[in-house]
């Protein structure tokens, strides 16, 4: 076979996680006893993994979330007030396919930035788009954007969001658009 070539056209269709499995298998000699279709398998699965990660990381970035925060870090202890078993429901992102709206309040400190941040990260985990804002920035951000002309294309990435976090409400005072 010829391997150089093939993995030519791998890189011109852009399958970089199966050229990466095709260079590992054909080092490994434990990868020669495989049958065609589980080495096959292993390829497929090599590109399917890197193409989800990669949409993860996409997910993430454009989220731009406060902090790095997942939600099995999340701290149940009973000072904290968290119930597990509605984060659990929350984390499972039905809310946000329902298109509902919820309200994380709290005493200054308690974490809600935290608790919001794990579930936009919980939300990029399952192929949703987050985005996070503090609503002084996203208010200066639309001021801009008016100024500018960019208004209806801001409003319609907006509008493609699927979770949107807004975030330290009422510290700053509201400009008025």
């Amino acid at each position: 076979m010829l391997t150089e070539p093939t993995m030519e056209k791998l890189r011109q269709m852009q399958l970089r996680g199966m050229v990466a499995a095709l260079l590992s298998q054909s080092q490994d000699p434990e990868a020669q006893a495989l049958s065609f279709e589980e080495r096959l398998g292993l390829l497929v699965d090599e590109e399917w993994t890197q193409r989800r990660n990669r949409a993860l990381a996409r997910l993430l970035r454009e989220a731009k979330l406060r902090l790095p925060a997942c939600p099995e870090d999340l701290d149940y202890t009973p000072a904290r007030g968290l119930d597990r078993a509605l984060m659990r429901s929350l984390v499972a992102c039905g809310f946000v396919r329902e298109h509902q709206n919820i309200l994380i309040s709290g005493a200054t400190g308690t974490g809600k930035t935290y608790v919001a941040c794990a579930l936009g990260n919980a939300c990029c985990r399952q192929g949703l788009r987050a985005r996070y804002f503090r609503v002084s920035a996203l208010l200066s951000e639309l001021t801009l954007a008016k100024g500018d002309g960019s208004y209806p294309a801001f409003m319609a990435r907006l509008a493609k969001t699927d979770l949107l976090i807004l975030d330290d409400y009422g510290l700053a005072p509201l400009s008025v658009l």
